[in-house]
């Protein structure tokens, strides 16, 4: 069995960390490149930049603050945020991100992921999914749908067909975030992460509503995820890392400890 993996994640907006609620209200919290630093050093398995306003301003993504976050840590980093061609992950990935996360411009163009694949190859390629409990219609039989432009744009597309539609395209992962739970620290969207990673055979990550490490149990356990994201319960202080590990060690999770 692999070690279930933690994994801060970095929402940045204007070269700031930020974090918000249901993706509104976000505020400023600190700097990017120290906060990376910090979880790394902290026993981070793996850290999540998010540039959360590009794709809605048709932009490209902060390569400067990519490049200065990997200098500063050296475990798997991962970003995404306004990622549309090839030659935009190639500039992530030189920059020294190991992976690059697709949403909105996979969703646009799914080619982007094959030919994301056949390029770096699919370890390297993610597919972000934010994702609304909109009720089960024969057009989202499951319940659960695919919306892009940071929470703005509802696309009519059923998430786990999408999911399932992506790894035959070539994605090598999937990071789940629920738009219903992100930020509320009252726990994971269980049904949904089990849904994705029952019907998925690539690793889910598990993303929105953390805020005790019980939480974090559950949606190991119970949604079946290979990775959990963190935000706001290790950003404003409330749980460290190893805290966090040290509590899933002990209730029987496989995890690298600190």
């Amino acid at each position: 069995m692999l070690s279930k993996r933690i994994i801060p994640c970095l929402d940045v907006r204007e070269g700031k960390t930020t974090k918000g609620i249901k993706f509104q209200n976000n505020i400023d919290i600190g700097d990017p490149v120290e906060m990376a630093r910090f979880y790394y050093e902290a026993g981070a398995d793996e850290i999540v930049f998010y540039d959360i306003t590009a794709s809605h301003e048709k932009r490209n993504i902060m390569i400067d603050v990519v490049r200065r976050v990997a200098e500063n840590i050296f475990i798997p980093f991962s970003v995404g945020g306004g990622i549309r061609t090839i030659d935009d992950m190639r500039e992530v990935l030189l920059a020294g991100a190991e992976k690059v996360s697709v949403n909105s411009s996979a969703i646009k163009n799914p080619e982007i992921i094959s030919e994301g694949a056949k390029a770096f190859g699919s370890q390297c390629i993610v597919l972000g999914m934010d994702v609304k409990y909109v009720g089960k219609s024969e057009r989202i039989p499951s319940g659960y749908e695919m919306v892009i432009n940071g929470g703005r744009t509802y696309m009519g597309i059923d998430a786990i067909w999408w999911a399932k539609e992506a790894e035959r395209l070539g994605a090598g992962e999937i990071c789940l975030n629920s738009i219903d739970a992100d930020g509320t620290r009252e726990g994971y969207e269980i049904n949904l992460t089990s849904l994705i990673s029952t019907n998925a055979k690539i690793p889910v990550i598990a993303s929105g509503g953390a805020g005790k490490p019980v939480h974090l149990l559950e949606v190991l356990t119970k949604g079946k995820a290979d990775a959990a994201l963190i935000a706001s319960m290790v950003h404003y202080g409330t749980y460290s890392i190893s805290q966090i590990k040290s509590y899933l060690y002990s209730n029987g999770i496989k995890i690298r400890k600190t």
